[in-house]
């Protein structure tokens, strides 16, 4: 096994080791539940719809996080796109008119596209991002002083209003938390649906043990996938790895620019 295969494994299984912990501190809570005596809770219908609650809650939650994620997918790619757009219609207006302005915005969009893998590694703020955007327009006038056709300018402008639409979603995104209530409902009733399985007794014990850790793993697991698709940007904490959305596209983009004459 050569170490992508390692990484992909180890990628796959990520949220697995990290709440490992957490199962193995609630399996001693059971064993020492069971020879302490405190299994106090016999097992009941009641006991059965707060599961079904919770796991419906759950599927609430990835819902609706998988939307955004979903969108967020498809970012990385759009913002390439309209980057590529921009150079490709100024290396036009460069070689048809000689526009010089038009050969500084091509090197502009190559500092532009490092900015923006910096700013999603939140090396940058958005402010300062949206400024560069805005900062365009300059270019765009010398470009119009220089007799470039105005047609070139308007699909330029049309492809930096897409860009400043799409950093601003992405924004939105990486900082917007899903309904901070659902969060608090769900991992109370998790916490409660734990403490129930520790406390019930059920004959035999292995059986219990079983059903405790079957059940607080995926609650958990699913509580902890929830949390990391709801930022599908979180780049500057875990890397461009596990959950996080690919940015492959941008980066392709900017080792082609920089070969690029």
């Amino acid at each position: 096994m050569d170490k992508k295969q390692l990484s992909v494994i180890l990628q796959k299984w990520s949220l697995v080791f990290k709440i490992l912990p957490i199962l193995v501190f609630i399996i001693a809570l059971k064993i020492v539940a069971h020879y302490a005596g405190f299994e106090v809770i016999t097992l009941n219908a009641l006991y059965t719809s707060l599961v079904a609650g919770t796991i419906f809650l759950m599927g609430f939650l990835i819902s609706g996080v998988l939307t955004d994620y979903k969108e967020s997918e498809k970012i990385p790619s759009e913002l390439s796109a309209s980057i590529e757009s921009l150079y490709d219609e100024a290396y036009t207006a460069h070689k048809g008119k000689n526009s010089k302005s038009a050969l500084k915005f091509m090197e502009y969009q190559k500092s532009f596209v490092h900015s923006l893998i910096g700013w999603f590694w939140k090396k940058e703020r958005t402010g300062a991002l949206l400024e560069k955007v805005r900062g365009m327009n300059d270019v765009f006038v010398d470009m119009e002083k220089e007799g470039v056709q105005a047609n070139y300018i308007i699909k330029m402008k049309n492809e930096q209003s897409n860009i400043r639409k799409i950093i601003l979603r992405a924004h939105a995104i990486r900082d917007t938390e899903f309904i901070a209530s659902a969060y608090a409902i769900v991992e109370a009733l998790a916490f409660f649906l734990t403490l129930g399985l520790i406390l019930i007794k059920v004959e035999p014990f292995y059986e219990s043990l079983f059903f405790t850790t079957l059940v607080t793993f995926l609650v958990t697991y699913m509580i902890v996938l929830i949390r990391d698709l709801d930022n599908p940007f979180d780049y500057s904490a875990k890397g461009e790895r596990g959950t996080e959305v690919s940015l492959k596209p941008l980066h392709e983009l900017e080792a082609s620019l920089e070969k690029a004459e």
